[in-house]
């Protein structure tokens, strides 16, 4: 039997490797974004704009499954626009009883809570984990209201292979090429951490088995949970040149934020690297089985290595 589905924001981190997952798991693939930049074997490119309501509808067509992987820059959340951006792909995926599939976060919670469970209530800290907040409720009305079944997947800070704009490139390993290593949080605060290709892989996993849960579900994807420590020494080893590990220049990068609207809104978030917060869900746990995820080790070194030959053939 065909099944379908339908990637919207295929070029972003998420939906190049849900995209991928869903092709090993045998799905017919189609991504949707304003340019192939990213082309991935199996999967046919929909070129459209994700403002636009009809050319959702169309990059959807008669798929079974949409997974919203957009996500707008990081310091142009506010003024409505996730709000906005999100209920455009309601719209536009309703009428068919479809799935669709949200990669949620953990901004929703109070960083008191160290085990971050499904039924945990939702106390935002800040004005981005309120945004979130506002979005989920948009997506539970609609599984409540129509017939489009809402799944949201939530994990912790990504990482992976040849990925930009996370912390491993924004802070952690900004001064690689001098030797420095920037640890995020003290030596045995844990973290959560979500390893893409892992991630992607869930989502696959998840749309199997949709017709067995709920109108709507919301799953916690504990991925890596190590401490700052732990991290800090799988990337060392991983690192083909030595790395001195200092803790992350907190003062400089407030210094930048002054000008560059991203690093500033970044570091409003610093308190989820100073409050432990796990993530947990044994029904998850159950539907992805114990050999699940790749080990945290491999894992890392997975990152590390593209991105020290990314940084050598630039500097050649």
């Amino acid at each position: 039997m065909t099944r379908t589905v339908t990637i919207i924001g295929i070029n972003g981190h998420i939906g190049h490797h849900a995209a991928k997952a869903f092709v090993s798991a045998g799905w017919t693939v189609r991504g949707m974004g304003r340019s192939n930049r990213k082309p991935i074997a199996g999967v046919e490119f929909i070129k459209g704009d994700a403002d636009s309501v009809p050319e959702l509808k169309h990059a959807i067509g008669d798929s079974e499954v949409v997974v919203n992987a957009l996500n707008l820059p990081y310091h142009e959340w506010d003024k409505g626009r996730m709000e906005a951006q999100t209920a455009r792909v309601i719209e536009a995926a309703s009428g068919a009883g479809r799935t669709l599939l949200f990669p949620g976060n953990i901004y929703n919670y109070a960083a008191s809570l160290r085990d971050v469970t499904p039924d945990a209530p939702q106390h935002p800290e800040t004005p981005r984990g309120a945004i979130r907040v506002r979005v989920e409720k948009q997506l539970r009305d609609a599984a409540k209201d129509g017939d489009l079944q809402v799944i949201i997947l939530r994990a912790g800070d990504f990482y992976g292979p040849n990925n930009t704009g996370d912390w491993f490139d924004y802070v952690m390993l900004r001064e690689a090429s001098k030797g420095k290593l920037a640890m995020m949080a003290a030596p045995a605060i844990g973290h959560s951490w979500a390893y893409l290709p892992d991630f992607g892989q869930a989502f696959a996993r998840i749309a199997e088995v949709r017709g067995k849960l709920g109108r709507f579900e919301n799953f916690h994807f504990a991925g890596h949970w190590v401490t700052s420590g732990e991290m800090t020494e799988a990337i060392r080893k991983a690192a083909p040149v030595p790395l001195r590990a200092n803790m992350a220049p907190l003062a400089v990068l407030r210094l930048i934020g002054l000008v560059n609207p991203l690093i500033r809104e970044i570091m409003k978030m610093r308190y989820l690297w100073e409050n432990p917060m796990r993530l947990r869900d044994e029904r998850l746990a159950a539907i992805l089985g114990d050999d699940f995820g790749t080990p945290f080790e491999e894992a890392v070194a997975a990152t590390v290595r593209p991105f020290f030959s990314a940084t050598s053939k630039r500097a050649a």
